[in-house]
């Protein structure tokens, strides 16, 4: 029994004193309290109910400290299993790069032909851009706990429009129809407060994944509308979808599923989206069926 409980037997203790005080005290000229002894039996039992009431609130008390111990040590195992994971993955992302580097080097150093040598330089330096987007999207991501977020009024329909503008010059959108479509009545879409920049790189970011993993001849649709007190985006495809089993991974840092191998791409453009979201007070869902096409949406409070 730890210390503490015997603060239950004070209020006991206190009125057992004042009982036996009472028993010394002479006849009260009270009639109606002319017996010495109900005064300390009323005291007794006052203690005694006073006692139990605080033996059950510490009880009350220890069980709900106990509760958030152990919700605090799971949250702690979760988050250690969770960094386990993104250190595994980690590895496995720089060990293939680092690897071909390597294997390039070495090719350069044996004195191959001309010809070997541009190829090797050209791996080598796929390989090191590739890092180099890895550790920025790194940086990003770890900043975004840090960061103070800007707060100004964002017009999204100008903030789509320059998005899809900058995916529509990368050579994938040549092959597949991208849209936007934007209301105008009975009003335009409203503003937002947020920060520019990183909104900005939440959108672009899933047009770029819209664009990587659609085919050729495919549709990219992006469309906005408010929805009572916030604005969805959402950015939609016909592409080949993601799996059932792996919808609620996508979102885990460097996580790459079946249709991700020898795509491009770092594992972190989903975990920067819904960080910058979520930071907005928004929220971003997923919606997907295999060999149908994928929708993301972002919910974001109206300004």
């Amino acid at each position: 029994m730890r210390r503490w409980w015997a603060l239950a037997l004070i209020p006991v203790a206190a009125c057992l004193v004042l009982a036996s005080l009472l028993a010394d005290v002479p006849t009260l000229p009270n009639p109606v309290l002319y017996l010495r002894a109900d005064l300390g039996t009323l005291a007794l039992l006052t203690g005694m109910a006073l006692s139990l009431l605080m033996a059950g609130g510490l009880l009350l008390w220890e069980w709900s400290e106990r509760r958030c111990q152990n919700r605090t040590a799971g949250l702690r195992t979760l988050a250690a299993q969770e960094r386990r994971r993104f250190l595994q993955r980690l590895d496995h992302e720089l060990k293939n790069p680092l690897t071909a580097i390597r294997a390039g080097l070495a090719n350069l150093a044996n004195g191959m032909d001309v010809t070997g040598h541009g190829e090797a330089l050209t791996s080598v330096e796929a390989q090191v851009l590739r890092l180099s987007r890895l550790t920025a999207d790194l940086r990003k991501l770890s900043e975004l706990e840090t960061r103070p977020l800007e707060r100004v009024p964002v017009n999204i329909a100008e903030l789509l429009q320059e998005a899809v503008a900058l995916a529509q010059e990368q050579l994938e959108a040549e092959v597949r129809r991208l849209t936007l479509t934007l209301p105008q009545a009975p009003w335009p879409v409203p503003d937002i407060l947020g920060d520019w920049d990183l909104l900005f790189l939440a959108i672009y970011n899933l047009l770029d994944n819209a664009l990587k993993f659609t085919r050729p001849g495919d549709t990219v649709e992006v469309r906005a509308f408010e929805d009572g007190a916030f604005v969805a985006i959402e950015v939609a495809d016909t592409g080949p979808g993601i799996p059932q089993e792996e919808l609620s991974r996508v979102w885990e840092e460097l996580y790459r599923g079946q249709g991700a191998r020898g795509i491009p791409g770092s594992g972190l453009g989903l975990a920067l989206t819904r960080a910058i979201v979520e930071r907005h007070d928004g929220r971003v869902m997923l919606r997907s069926r295999a060999g149908q096409g994928t929708v993301f949406t972002l919910r974001l409070p109206v300004r």
